[in-house]
């Protein structure tokens, strides 16, 4: 590692091999040697003079790139597509000639971006499919364990662990949805030209507009795609540089209100994220057990979301055809967008497969609330019993505020059930009035809406991919 010049810490310290490989230099330049392959190929097959052996020679250099030749043509050209070009031919004499035939720059350029995001998005795709896993087996282990639901982050009625859990997971399951379109949907640019009339192909093939047409579905197939774009200028619409990170940004949202969630519950004591053996909470403060991968969550989706600006700015101020100012953003902004995101989802892998549960801490918070929570059902079996329903009403209401003052201003416990027990109105003993204090008639239907989303929607997914090639993550920092 080089120490005397920065380095993107998303680099060193956040995202993973496979996503780090994907927006590598070998990838993105192998890429263009095989669109330049795909290229010849299509040509020879429909007529052009291109021939098998500049086809075969071109195909068996696609891998060895000498980035130093490359680097001292880019320093004498000031093209970095003309650079590969004469480095590539000089590996493939016979084939030099040939090479970008009729192409204009996007057409390596544009299509492997189109590639790589589409991969990026794959391998996105996969480790949402492993954190919805995850998640699912705690959301079954926890379904019907009541806890405080918040609104506000002020006690409201019970839910469960588990169902809590599926909140996090319908965002996920939005988003998966989103991805999978994102992939379906996205197109090869296919062979342009320059603005994207046809124009050297059309001349290259002597006016034969269905051999045109032919050597862009032959590209595409050879690329894995089933259609190009319809129409382009010199390049395709940047519209699709933002609908890709605007989709990250989707996921980045949705992992940061889960750590979130998670980072308050620390705060509670209920739930934690992992804390392995040795690690250090604080430098100062040793007994500390900060939520710090939560936390990095949390501001790796900031920047994500702040980075999809980038594109939706470039596509609203191309000029016409094209203009140069979308390239160095869209080398900085998109493939970043990725390995932030597969940085987070690793970090929510990490957590979601390794939360650790505290139910004796959730039940006496639950217990704490739980009088204000019975009061409605308690005054309801007092009323069966002959109670004035607006009486009991304004005395539960003087009541609560009486043991909300003993707890807030005395930090006495809540004495709620006793207080009640001891007015007459309510004709209730202290063991008639504990017999509402139990947390699962409050939880509604949170264990069946776990099983009924678990069954009918995360089980589909599963069953689309799945997971016998998940690998634990493991974390750098």
């Amino acid at each position: 590692m080089a120490t005397n010049k920065y380095e993107s810490p998303l680099a060193s310290r956040y995202a993973s091999d496979e996503m780090l490989y994907l927006f590598s230099a070998d990838k993105k330049f192998s890429t263009w040697r095989r669109l330049w392959t795909a290229l010849a190929r299509a040509e020879m097959e429909l007529g052009l003079p291109v021939t098998r052996e500049q086809v075969d020679e071109l195909e068996a250099h696609i891998r060895d790139i000498d980035y130093e030749k490359a680097a001292e043509w880019e320093k004498k050209l000031r093209h970095d597509v003309m650079a590969h070009v004469h480095t590539y031919g000089e590996r493939c004499p016979k084939a030099m000639p040939i090479i970008h035939l009729g192409a204009t720059s996007c057409y390596v350029g544009d299509n492997t971006d189109i590639i790589l995001m589409r991969e990026g998005l794959e391998l996105v795709r996969d480790k949402l499919v492993q954190v919805l896993a995850s998640l699912a087996e705690f959301a079954r282990k926890y379904k019907a364990l009541p806890t405080l639901g918040f609104t506000h982050f002020q006690a409201a009625q019970l839910v469960t662990v588990g169902k809590r859990a599926t909140l996090w997971m319908n965002d996920l399951l939005m988003d998966l949805e989103e991805v999978e379109f994102r992939i379906s949907s996205l197109k090869l640019r296919g062979a342009k030209g320059t603005t994207g009339t046809q124009a050297s192909f059309l001349e290259l093939f002597e006016g034969d507009h269905e051999k045109v047409k032919l050597l862009e579905k032959k590209i595409a197939r050879e690329m894995g795609f089933d259609d190009v774009v319809p129409v382009s200028g010199q390049t395709y619409s940047r519209k699709t540089d933002y609908s890709v990170v605007s989709t990250l940004s989707g996921i980045a949202q949705s992992a940061s209100k889960f750590a979130t969630d998670l980072r308050l519950l620390c705060h509670l004591k209920e739930v934690e994220e992992p804390f392995e053996k040795k690690q250090i909470g604080s430098s100062a403060m040793p007994y500390k057990r900060n939520p710090m991968r939560c936390e990095r969550i949390c501001s790796l989706a900031r920047y994500v979301i702040v980075d999809a600006g980038n594109p939706a700015v470039t596509a609203a101020t191309q000029w016409f055809e094209r203009t140069l100012d979308d390239s160095a953003n869209k080398r900085l902004s998109v493939p970043e967008a990725f390995l932030a995101v597969d940085a987070i989802l690793n970090l929510y892998l990490n957590v979601a497969s390794g939360l650790v549960v505290h139910p004796k801490v959730i039940e006496r918070h639950v217990m704490e609330e739980l009088p204000f929570m019975a009061s409605e059902n308690i005054m309801m079996d007092a009323v069966k019993r002959g109670g004035d329903r607006q009486q009991l009403h304004e005395r539960i209401r003087v009541l609560s505020q009486e043991a909300g003052y003993n707890v807030k201003e005395l930090g006495l416990k809540n004495n709620l059930i006793d207080l009640i027990a001891a007015d007459p109105v309510f004709g209730l003993s202290r063991e008639e009035l504990t017999a509402h204090l139990e947390p699962e008639r409050y939880i509604g239907r949170c264990p069946e809406q776990v099983e009924e989303f678990l069954t009918g929607q995360i089980a589909p997914v599963l069953e689309r991919y799945p997971q016998k090639d998940a690998r634990p993550v493991d974390l750098k920092v």
